[in-house]
This record gives C-alpha cells, sequence and structure tokens, in this order.
C-alpha cells in the first residue's frame, strides 16, 4: 500500500514534469503563430488535462509557467510600458486560467467527464483573457489609447484589435480538442487507478 503511494506519487511528478515541458514547448512555438498583435495560446490544452488529472493547484503551476514563457518570449511591448502590470497581469492571466479550469472540472466531473472537460476549456481561455482586459484596463489604457490611434476609442481597439479573434480562436481551438483531451483523460485516469 505505501509502495502503490508512492508509486503513484511520482508518476503524479513525472507527469507533471512531462505536461510542464509540453507547455513550455507549445507556447515558445505559438509565438511564431500570430492574429493580430498576439500570438495563439495552444498551451491551455496541457493545462486543462494537468488541472482535470491532479487538480487546481497542478492546473495553477502549470498555467504559471505558461505565464512565464510568456513573460520571457511575448510580453515586450507591455513590459515597455509597465514592467510589474506586465508581471502581475501575465502571471496572474496564466496562473488562474490554469486554477480555475481544475475548480471547474473538479466540480462538473461527477456529472460527465465530457461536459467537465468541455467546462474547463472554455473556462481557461475566458479566465485568461479577461484577467488580461483587466490589466489592460488597470495598467495600460493610456498606451492602448495612444496605440489605438485618431477616430477609435482605446476600449474598441482593446475589444476587437487586441482580444476579440485572438479569443474566439483559442476557444474554437479548445472545443475542437476537447474529445481528444477526454479521451487522453480517461487513459491517464485508468494508469492512475493502477
Amino acid at each position: 500500500m505505501k509502495q502503490q503511494r508512492k508509486n503513484a506519487q511520482t508518476e503524479k511528478w513525472v507527469m507533471c514534469a512531462i505536461l510542464t515541458a509540453i507547455v513550455i514547448v507549445l507556447q515558445l512555438l505559438c509565438t511564431f503563430v500570430r492574429v493580430g498583435p498576439f500570438s495563439i495560446t495552444l498551451a491551455l490544452m496541457p493545462i486543462i488535462i494537468g488541472a482535470a488529472l491532479y487538480g487546481p493547484l497542478v492546473g495553477g503551476w502549470l498555467g504559471l509557467v505558461f505565464g512565464v514563457v510568456v513573460l520571457l518570449v511575448d510580453a515586450s511591448a507591455f513590459l515597455a510600458v509597465d514592467v510589474l502590470g506586465t508581471v502581475v497581469t501575465v502571471l496572474a492571466k496564466g496562473f488562474l486560467a490554469g486554477f480555475v479550469a481544475g475548480l471547474v472540472y473538479k466540480a462538473v466531473e461527477k456529472l460527465n467527464t465530457y461536459v467537465a472537460v468541455a467546462a474547463a476549456a472554455v473556462v481557461s481561455p475566458l479566465v485568461n483573457t479577461g484577467i488580461f482586459f483587466l490589466g489592460c484596463q488597470i495598467f495600460f489604457m493610456p498606451t492602448i489609447s495612444s496605440w489605438a490611434g485618431k477616430g477609435e476609442s482605446a476600449m474598441h481597439f482593446l475589444i476587437f484589435g487586441m482580444i476579440g479573434f485572438n479569443f474566439i480562436v483559442e476557444m474554437v481551438t479548445n472545443a475542437i480538442l476537447c474529445p481528444a483531451v477526454v479521451r487522453l483523460l480517461k487513459i491517464g485516469k485508468k494508469t492512475l487507478k493502477k
């Protein structure tokens, strides 16, 4: 019994390390795929998988890793404006996207695995984009106003120029990948039970 618990714990740490590496690689690759000024976030899927298999804290960890990669390779425009605001916004949006996805998955899992994955897959980009939107409101609106240019409001530019299409692509990507995630979770849970 003690050995089984130790093996399960070791397996959890190994899977967390693998998922961490996948998040890093996906986010690095995604910096080359841009929709408007931002790269598409494909790293949310391994974050959701980790959150579903191992809980909200693992989801939060994977989201935090995602945030660190974004800070290192894809946040220079915002870092030039406000370093603290950028760090707080990017790390908070990553951590909370994974953490809240884990909470939602655990809350809905008893009803149906597919519905739980779909809910987590919807909530994760919502939280990620929502925290980005709030961070922009708090730290960057004067700069966003200057980026918008004459004749366009800063809020219109933020929602439709910076967030809108990117968010839709992330949401659709997550929805398309949901069946594959459900299959991976079923395999992962069978392995965990052994």
